[in-house]
């Protein structure tokens, strides 16, 4: 039976790394629907070629996805069936397809999914840390500053977190994660999920740091890194990252200081402390 109908959007979900772990009800609604619409058509070939199908697509990345949206709302509500996927895994986890989905939320026009792989999910299931709470990060500032001050807010964070992160960068991310949350943080890097050189490195990011300045050749592939979360912390320092957190992207240290602690009522060695720790990874100004 066809699972696609008219005038609507199907997301997706495709292999992020073995074409047979895509779901017939995927492949048949690829092959159903009156566009496909791929982050990059030459990706999305070998899927196809996959599947034996040579559906009508077109090329939605973040460079045209604001402007194509209401052309593609349109086709939706004059009957047409879309299908939006991304190069891998889920699309619009860090995959574009957010102005899309907005305006057909917006317009009320239906949209279905068709779920399936997604590297975060598995890598969080192989890394052996605690799953039952978690955040996912996306990608880190790939600027040195930006991302250590992003980190710092995140040390402190007890939910397990996970990370994509490329390659060239990776070995400045841990070295960072590493100084900012510890070196005995426990975390597992998963590389090339469910492609033939698969590998899960579960051990401390100092752990993992050293084995990769070991094995410089394992720095490649498509990378999720997991997190262990922090311990749970003291309720005042907690409340003091509150104020402190915005006011010391506009203020001086010693200004946010006096402000949050006159706001909070929290002692000034507390409030003066926390300042320290959320400021220490940036660039000097």
């Amino acid at each position: 039976m066809t699972e696609i109908r008219s005038g609507r959007l199907t997301i997706i979900a495709t292999p992020i790394g073995n074409l047979d772990d895509l779901s017939p009800r995927a492949g048949q609604a690829i092959a159903e629907a009156a566009l496909v619409l791929v982050e990059d058509r030459r990706h999305a070939q070998r899927l196809f070629q996959h599947l034996g199908v040579q559906p009508k697509t077109l090329a939605l990345h973040e460079h045209n996805e604001r402007a194509l949206a209401p052309q593609m709302a349109q086709r939706i509500a004059e009957g047409e069936s879309l299908a939006l996927l991304s190069d891998a895994g889920m699309p619009l986890i860090s995959d574009p397809g957010f102005p899309l989905l907005a305006l057909l939320r917006e317009q009320q026009l239906p949209v279905t999914v068709i779920p399936g792989p997604n590297a975060a999910v598995a890598a969080l299931s192989l890394s052996g840390l605690p799953s039952d709470r978690f955040s996912f990060e996306g990608f880190l500032p790939a600027k040195a500053g930006a991302r250590r001050a992003r980190l710092s807010i995140l040390s402190h964070e007890p939910r397990t977190l996970i990370f994509y992160e490329a390659p060239h960068r990776i070995v400045a991310t841990l070295t960072d994660m590493a100084e900012l949350c510890g070196a005995e943080r426990p975390a597992a890097l998963c590389r090339e999920l469910t492609k033939i050189y698969e590998e899960c490195l579960r051990d401390s990011l100092g752990g993992i740091v050293e084995h990769l300045s070991r094995h410089p050749d394992k720095i490649r592939g498509e990378m999720t890194l997991v997190l262990g979360g922090a311990p749970e912390r003291d309720p005042e320092e907690m409340e003091a990252d509150r104020w402190l957190t915005p006011l010391l992207e506009e203020l001086p240290l010693t200004q946010a200081v006096r402000i949050a602690e006159a706001q909070s009522g929290l002692a000034h060695r507390v409030v003066y402390r926390r300042a320290l720790a959320l400021t220490s990874g940036r660039d000097p100004a």
